[in-house]
């Protein structure tokens, strides 16, 4: 009876115990605790392999490492908790790589941060003040029966153990969907599967990577002897606007009778508008986009293409353009070192960019100077680039609209009715408001100055705003009543992509299909510029129906859009769900095996193409 009545004493039953409570808080958080058995049976596996082998190795400090350990796997759940909740997939090794830019947004993180999420916390909190006080490390001590676990106890459960964190690792390797394969393997599994499982597919022969073998896995038709809108705006100026966090719901979207996006809207009536149009972004978000856009390449599988490809010769757009006699250069109020742009901007080819060193500290929001001085500032220079004797190209990226939306008194312009209030939902309602009544004053300085009329202007959302995962039940009810129905993945990574051409036909509305990979392409359709010698994934919107766009990181791998709808894959193609653009509720048989096979073969095509550019030459 003693015995029993000290067997909680023994530090592999108490922290046992602690982790199966930790274990239950991280999976109700990302898997809303689908499996009441689930965390049991996959997760404690790996946790006690651990304990079997302090026990075996350890005789002295033995309760000091499994407070380490214990403070790790605190760590791995409590991240894993909080990148889902921010980037909607599961947190590897990889992403350690950019801790120093999740500081940059640890409003953003905090924003999201459930109080209960903070119980992980609580047995180390309580722990560690107790330790503070005098003698008490030697009273934990005592507390604990420091006896080791008998061996061959020991050495059963680790046998048993490590073979259910197998079982739960080897079925589940294929998986294409990494949620799936984190349910299934265990968070704690798939953590170290990341880590020691095989390296990435053998790359591709750059010199097989043709844009014929390109064109013909994607399905892009044969280009008619006169493509419809070539070389409409051959020689005008290029101004892309890229707008913070914009999603397509926005357009036309009013608030008890009150537009909020009335800039938006208006360009979206008078001009060219394609309301199937999709970020393909992963962690780098608003510098992905920037990659994507600028390249039409695809970003890599686990990383920020910053981090990967900025060290890379990347055709892109600036050099195309320049070498047509463009002035090119990029525009953006936050630090030029965040996401690692000015290796970027480098490899892009850009002649110069203006950031924050440039625009100042004057109505600082976020990361840097407002939306307002963003275009105040940058009209001038591009008064200066009209004025020379060349075209000019521009990027502009605006910024006030960021997560989490949370924007001075000053700048909340819309009158929010109370149900709107006091949410992320309300708060991004007026955060776009303001930047469409920025750019509004942006668009109208540029129509006096003469600079729109000689243009082409093309204006879209980076990425979503308003993750399907980080909405409280009241938010996700708010997006119910925008949408009349529930908020879906289909919705959650459509922007709008608004184009003005001068001699382009317009207004019109577009049914097209259409990706950011896809913005080079349709530009280079409109300039006149032929792409046979330049490698790309997209395609050009005005002269194809059909479109295949592979997605990547906000969706599960193996996820992508065809004609009809966006696939995500279950734990294979055939058990994978689709979302009708209609809105209609999830469906099967819209896509093919096939699509799904030429989807995953570009992805593979992109990577290998990229990865075997030359690197630019170190100065």
């Amino acid at each position: 009876m003693q015995r029993i009545r000290r067997i909680h004493t023994k530090p592999f039953v108490f922290f046992s115990i602690i982790m199966i409570l930790k274990i239950y808080i991280a999976w109700l958080a990302i898997f809303d605790g689908a499996q009441p058995w689930g965390p049991l049976l996959k997760e404690i596996p790996f946790i006690w392999v651990t304990f079997s082998l302090i026990e075996w190795f350890s005789s002295k400090r033995k309760i000091g490492i499994y407070l380490v350990v214990n403070l790790i796997i605190t760590a791995v759940l409590f991240a894993a908790i909080m990148y889902y909740k921010y980037y909607g997939v599961i947190v590897t090794y990889h992403a350690l790589q950019q801790v120093n830019q999740v500081t940059a947004v640890k409003n953003s993180v905090f924003s999201l941060l459930d109080p209960y999420y903070l119980f992980i916390f609580l047995d180390i909190v309580l722990l560690g003040f107790w330790l503070m006080r005098k003698k008490r490390a030697h009273k934990l001590k005592s507390f604990f029966n420091l006896n080791q676990v008998r061996g061959s106890v020991a050495a059963v459960i680790f046998a048993v153990s490590f073979a259910l964190c197998i079982f739960n690792i080897w079925p589940n390797r294929a998986s294409m969907n990494e949620i799936k394969q984190a349910e299934q393997m265990g968070i704690l599994n798939y953590e170290t599967y990341a880590i020691f499982k095989s390296k990435e597919p053998e790359l591709t022969d750059k010199k097989e990577i043709t844009q014929a073998k390109i064109d013909q896995i994607k399905g892009i038709a044969a280009p008619l002897a006169e493509p419809v809108h070539f070389g409409a705006a051959q020689g005008k100026n290029v101004i892309i606007i890229q707008m913070e966090s914009f999603q397509n719901f926005l357009i036309d979207f009013k608030v008890d009778g009150k537009e909020v996006t009335p800039t938006m809207n208006e360009l979206a009536r008078d001009n060219i508008y394609f309301k199937h149009f999709y970020q393909m972004v992963g962690q780098g978000n608003t510098s992905d986009a920037e990659f994507v856009v600028n390249t039409s390449f695809y970003i890599p599988y686990n990383e920020a293409a910053t981090q990967n490809y900025a060290s890379k010769q990347l055709p892109s757009l600036p050099k195309l353009l320049k070498a047509q006699g463009y002035d090119t250069a990029t525009f953006h109020t936050n630090v030029v070192d965040f996401w690692n742009r000015r290796a970027l901007y480098e490899a892009l080819g850009f002649d110069r960019f203006y950031d924050k060193t440039f625009f100042g500290s004057e109505d600082t929001v976020f990361f840097g100077p407002s939306d307002e001085v963003l275009y105040k500032k940058t009209i001038d220079e591009l008064q200066k680039m009209h004025d020379a004797d060349r075209p000019f190209y521009a990027h502009v990226l605006s910024m006030t609209a960021h997560h989490p939306f949370t924007l001075p008194e000053e700048k909340r312009l819309f009158p929010l009715p109370e149900r709107y209030q006091d949410n992320m939902v309300g708060d991004y309602i007026q955060a776009q408001n303001y930047a469409d009544h920025a750019l509004g004053e942006f668009i109208e300085d540029l129509k006096q100055r003469g600079i729109w009329d000689d243009s082409i202007i093309m204006i879209y959302g980076d990425h979503l705003g308003l993750p399907m995962y980080s909405l409280d039940k009241r938010g996700l009810e708010l997006m119910k009543e925008i949408y009349g129905r529930e908020y879906s993945y289909i919705d959650m990574i459509n922007i709008p992509l608004i184009i003005s051409a001068p001699n382009g036909s317009g207004p019109a509305v577009m049914d097209t299909i259409g990706g950011q990979v896809d913005v080079l392409p349709t530009l280079a359709n409109l300039l006149g510029i032929s792409l046979d010698q330049h490698i790309h994934f997209g395609q050009d919107l005005f002269n194809q129906e059909y479109n295949l766009l592979p997605q990547r990181y906000y969706l599960p791998s193996g996820s992508f859009l065809n004609d009809k709808a966006l696939f995500v894959p279950g734990i294979e193609y055939q058990d994978g769900i689709h979302f009708p653009y209609d809105g209609a509720q999830a469906a099967y048989n819209l896509s093919t095996q096939t699509e799904y096979d030429r989807a995953l073969q570009l992805l593979h095509l992109s990577d290998s193409y990229v990865r075997q550019l030359p690197d630019l030459p170190v100065e």
